[in-house]
C-alpha cells in the first residue's frame, strides 16, 4: 500500500512538472515568435480623398487653414482609411503608434483605437477579426488573428474610427508573404458627413455605412465624416473642390442649424461646382433621431431642420444641374436599431446603407459611374 501511494505521489509529481514545462516552452514560444513587419503605406491604401504629407491624415491641416483645434484632430483620424493586401501566414499581427485618440460613452473599444479585417472569400468580403487595445496599453502589439490555414488570402484592414496614427506596422509569420494588390474597388467619390459618416457608435471600423457600401458595391466613397462638425463650412469646401473625384455624397443636414443650412448650402455648392461642373452631388436628408420619442424639444428642433432642409433642397434641385437629394432611413421597425437614440447601432447602419445603395447606384449610372 505504501508502495502504491509513493507512486500515486511521484505520478502526480510527474504530471505537474510535464504540464509546467509544456507552459514554460509555450510561452516561450509565444515570445519567441518572429515576424516580418511592413509599414502598411508599403502596401495599398484606399479611402483617402486626398494625399497628405502625414500618410494618415485624411487633411493636410498645414494647406488648408480655418479649422477648429477639435475640427483639426477630427479630419486628421483614420476614419474610412483601409489597407489591401494579400499574405499566406497563418497570424497577423499589429504594432500601431497612436497620436490623440478619442473616446466618448457612445464609442465601441474596437471601432474607436482597434482595427478590423475582413478577408475575401468567394468574391465577397467576409469579416475576419477585429481588435484593439486596452485603455492604457495603446504601445503594445496587437494580436489580431491567428491559427489561418497557410494559403494565400487578400485581406482588407479597416483602420480606426476615432484615432490619429503615426504608424502602422503590420506583422505576419517569418517568411511568409505580405504584398500589396491593385485596389479592389472602382472610381473615387468623396462623402462628407456629421458623425453618422464618421461612423460614430458602430461596433467596428468596418461597420460604418460609407465603407459597408464600399464592400457591397466595389465603388469606393472616400469619408470626410467630421463628428458634429459637418456645416459646410467654407474651409471644408475648399478641400472638397481640389479633390480628384468623380462624384459628391453629403449628409449635411445632420449638424447645421437652420440658419446655417440658409446661408451655406447655394455657396458650398457653387464652389464644388467651380471646379466640377459635371459631377453628381446626392444630398442626403438627416436620418429620423430616436430621441424625439418622448422629448418634445428634440421633436420640434428636428422636424423644422428636415423641414428648411426639405424646402432649400427643393430649391436647390431646380436651381442647379447635378443636385440629387435623396432620403434615408436607419430606423428599425421596433426602433431599436440605436445606441443613444442619436446615433445608429451598427444593424441601424447596414438599414441605412441598404436605403440609399439602389437610389445612389441609379444616379450614378448616370454618370458612367458603375
Amino acid at each position: 500500500m505504501n508502495s502504491l501511494l509513493g507512486n500515486m505521489k511521484y505520478s502526480k509529481f510527474f504530471i505537474a512538472g510535464i504540464l509546467a514545462l509544456a507552459a514554460i516552452t509555450s510561452a516561450a514560444q509565444d515570445k519567441t515568435q518572429k515576424y516580418d513587419f511592413k509599414e502598411a503605406t508599403e502596401l495599398t491604401l484606399i479611402g483617402k480623398l486626398m494625399d497628405t504629407p502625414q500618410p494618415y491624415d485624411r487633411v493636410d491641416t498645414v494647406k488648408y487653414k480655418g479649422w477648429t483645434e477639435w475640427e483639426n484632430f477630427e479630419v486628421r483620424t483614420t476614419t474610412g482609411i483601409a489597407v489591401v493586401f494579400k499574405t499566406d501566414s497563418k497570424n497577423i499581427v499589429i504594432d500601431p503608434v497612436y497620436g490623440k485618440a478619442h473616446l466618448s460613452p457612445n464609442a465601441g473599444g474596437y471601432a474607436y483605437k482597434g482595427f478590423d479585417l475582413y478577408i475575401l472569400r468567394d468574391g465577397k468580403w467576409l469579416w475576419a477579426a477585429a481588435n484593439g487595445p486596452a485603455e492604457g496599453s495603446e504601445g503594445k502589439r496587437i494580436n489580431l488573428i491567428s491559427n489561418m490555414d497557410g494559403s494565400m488570402h487578400e485581406c482588407l484592414l479597416y483602420f480606426p474610427l476615432y484615432s490619429e496614427m503615426k504608424s502602422v506596422q503590420i506583422g505576419v509569420d517569418k517568411g511568409a508573404a505580405l504584398e500589396p494588390i491593385p485596389s479592389p474597388f472602382r472610381h473615387r467619390i468623396a462623402i462628407y458627413g456629421s458623425s453618422f459618416t464618421h461612423g460614430v457608435s458602430c461596433g467596428r471600423a468596418g461597420m460604418a455605412y460609407p465603407a459597408q457600401f464600399t464592400r457591397r458595391t466595389g465603388i469606393q466613397l472616400l469619408s470626410l465624416g467630421m463628428s458634429g462638425q459637418c456645416k459646410m463650412q467654407p474651409y471644408a469646401a475648399e478641400v472638397l473642390k481640389d479633390a480628384d473625384v468623380e462624384g459628391y455624397i453629403f449628409d449635411t443636414y445632420s449638424n447645421p442649424s437652420p440658419e446655417q443650412i440658409r446661408e451655406r448650402l447655394f455657396p458650398f455648392i457653387e464652389k464644388l461646382q467651380s471646379t466640377h461642373p459635371d459631377v453628381p452631388l446626392i444630398f442626403q436628408r438627416t436620418i429620423r433621431r430616436e430621441n424625439r420619442n418622448f422629448n418634445t424639444k428634440s421633436d420640434y428642433n428636428e422636424s423644422y431642420r428636415i423641414h428648411v432642409a426639405d424646402s432649400m433642397m427643393n430649391i436647390t434641385c431646380k436651381k442647379y444641374k447635378n443636385v440629387y437629394y435623396i432620403h434615408p432611413d436607419a430606423t428599425a421597425d421596433d426602433h431599436e436599431a440605436t445606441i443613444d437614440g442619436v446615433h445608429p447601432s451598427d444593424y441601424g447602419y447596414a438599414l441605412w446603407e441598404k436605403s440609399i445603395e439602389k437610389k445612389v447606384l441609379k444616379i450614378l449610372k448616370k454618370y458612367g459611374i458603375k
